[in-house]
């Protein structure tokens, strides 16, 4: 296989190639959750998760290569882009257009200001932050998947997914989940 298929097959299903020169690939290389009592986002944490590694699902390749060559595609901006949680437990299919719960899922927009992205030419230049909280009265069940959409139900475009138990929430709490996300 040649560099360029390598960069190209790493990019669009999230496995990667050493190759002569590098290794490519989607990686999220971090996420946080943040639990704090209320709805106070300056509350102190009583706990903190830490944790790294999802997958990119199909629709979320399709989506950047359809940004990359010009094509209409809804941007995982501000204004579109939702992290979404639930209670499910079904491994990955990178097939996957929304979270798999059948009932106990919900999302949430981007805080204000997210995403963070700065152009430009470095390594810090090559990621990506959302972050995105859930108050009181919001996905109170157990979390056990979350993911990186975008659009409306029944039109979703999930970029990425992550099954993972997270802890149950209750209507006592506030959660943030932070995503640091990479093409490195």
């Amino acid at each position: 296989m040649t560099d360029d298929y390598n960069d190209f097959y790493s990019v669009a299903t999230g496995f990667s190639f050493t190759g002569p020169a590098e290794t490519t690939g989607w990686k999220l290389e971090s996420f946080t959750i943040e639990k704090r009592w209320g709805d106070d986002p300056t509350a102190e944490p009583y706990e903190v998760i830490e944790g790294s590694g999802n997958q990119l699902m199909y629709g979320g390749a399709s989506a950047l290569w359809n940004l990359f060559t010009g094509g209409s595609v809804t941007p995982f901006n501000e204004a579109n882009a939702l992290i979404g949680v639930g209670d499910d437990t079904t491994d990955n299919d990178r097939t996957f257009t929304d979270l798999q719960a059948s009932s106990n899922k919900e999302y949430a927009v981007m805080d204000s200001g997210y995403p963070l992205h700065t152009v430009g030419t470095g390594s810090a230049n090559a990621s990506i932050i959302y972050k995105a909280t859930f108050g009181t009265t919001k996905a109170n069940f157990d979390w056990n998947e979350w993911g990186l959409l975008n659009g409306s139900a029944g039109g979703f475009t999930l970029a990425n997914r992550k099954v993972e138990s997270l802890g149950t929430k209750t209507a006592a709490s506030s959660w943030t989940l932070t995503a640091v996300i990479s093409l490195s």
